[in-house]
């Protein structure tokens, strides 16, 4: 799937570069093409220096929670929802901890760090599940919730803003937030029908309905405030919420008697290893992109969609973020290369860069998790896990889309 997506940006780009030369005339499209190549280059390098800081880190972090004890006591808060949403897991099951450490690491925006974890569980699951071909029910839950991308503290998305130099990386909390809990709403409403889930279950509606006045009195609460009022909250409370859950990991960690720093050392050791196996990766994808753009074949699809959106008599500035969305579904590496290209070419805190952070923060690379976790397990079968997983996907573009014109139009 990778291969075909990096090829095509490729095949793509020389068939637009040899129009341009052929009938327009264009002559100095071929020297623009290899100059974005090693301006990508120089780019990855740039990028991945932050990244290995961010994900060392935030693994560092998540070590000293973990040896704490904090996620073995989310994984028995979650416990009674699981055996209602996953009910042929067995309580104290250790997928449960491992399902719960990867929601952990998602929710952080740890995207890389999650991956490994989640494999785990989803071994751990296949030992419950009686066909060794054919997804059980708690596995299509599990990726499509996984697939929904509930990201509370998109912590990499802020990497790339501040990278870029934006003013205040985390002016995307809120929106992120926002958008990610609509595609997981959605993912885990439209696996609850095809399952037939009983989600009026008196449990699992203690667990849903506090939620979801929260989140609706929330939203009541920000819709009585401006757009810079909007903006200003969604940057306090996220870089409260930054620092906030780093002293709690830390006093929860000294409390329990954890050597935190060097406990904080062996975790962040843990990213340091995930983190330089990506910059090969990060390389070719940003690449591909910037001849992509640089041959003008992104430009040409963008017009057509922003024809097709004007004509409907939308506004067509949310068409420049689009990109990050269109290749999310198949791969990750390629997504991140188009947020940071639209940053780039747009600027890091213009409406099209802020549609695209949002839209890599609330929403999953479907093909490439479906891929991974089903191939690791040998499932060839995989039921309804694609519909409801493209489902919660397209909400979270969606959701995105609306709630940035709702804060920064």
């Amino acid at each position: 799937m990778l291969n075909g997506l990096w090829l095509g940006f490729f095949i793509v780009a020389a068939i637009s570069a040899m129009a341009q030369w052929l009938v327009g005339g264009n002559a100095g499209i071929f020297a623009a093409m290899v100059e974005s190549i090693f301006a990508m280059a120089k780019l990855s390098v740039e990028v991945m220096v932050l990244l290995f800081g961010t994900l060392t880190l935030w693994l560092g972090f998540l070590k000293i929670a973990e040896k704490a004890g904090i996620v073995e006591w989310l994984a028995k808060v979650l416990g009674p929802l699981f055996a209602r949403l996953m009910p042929e897991v067995p309580p104290g099951h250790p997928a449960l901890g491992l399902i719960t450490l990867n929601f952990a690491a998602n929710g952080l925006g740890l995207d890389n760090a999650a991956t490994p974890i989640g494999l785990k569980a989803m071994r751990a699951l296949q030992e419950l599940n009686p066909s060794s071909t054919t997804a059980s029910n708690a596995q299509i839950l599990f990726l499509v919730l996984n697939a929904s991308s509930l990201t509370l503290l998109p912590v990499t998305i802020f990497m790339y803003r501040a990278q870029q130099g934006a003013m205040d990386p985390t002016l995307v909390f809120l929106p992120i937030l926002l958008a990610t809990s609509a595609s997981t709403l959605v993912g885990l409403l439209s696996v609850a029908v095809m399952q037939r889930l009983r989600l009026w279950d008196p449990v699992v509606l203690a667990y849903l309905i506090p939620g979801a006045l929260l989140l609706g009195g929330f939203m009541a609460f920000l819709g009585t405030l401006s757009a810079t009022a909007l903006a200003g909250l969604s940057s306090i409370l996220g870089n409260l919420t930054l620092f906030g859950l780093i002293i709690l990991f830390l006093v929860v960690g000294a409390l329990k008697r954890v050597k935190v720093y060097e406990t904080f050392v062996e975790g962040a050791k843990e990213g340091f290893d995930v983190a330089k196996s990506l910059l090969p990766y990060l390389v070719a994808m940003l690449c591909a992109v910037g001849v992509l753009r640089a041959s003008g074949a992104l430009e040409l699809a963008l017009d057509g969609i922003r024809h097709a959106v004007a004509w409907l008599g939308w506004d067509t500035r949310f068409v420049e973020g689009l990109p990050t969305a269109l290749v999310k579904p198949f791969s990750g590496s390629a997504a991140r290369a188009m947020l940071i290209e639209t940053m780039q070419t747009h600027g890091v805190d213009s409406f099209p860069a802020l549609v695209a952070a949002t839209i890599q923060g609330s929403t999953e690379t479907t093909f490439y998790v479906l891929a991974v976790y089903f191939g690791a397990v040998g499932i060839q079968r995989a039921r309804h896990a694609v519909g409801c997983a493209l489902l919660a996907e397209l909400s979270g573009v969606i959701a995105a889309i609306f709630v940035c014109y709702w804060f920064f139009a």
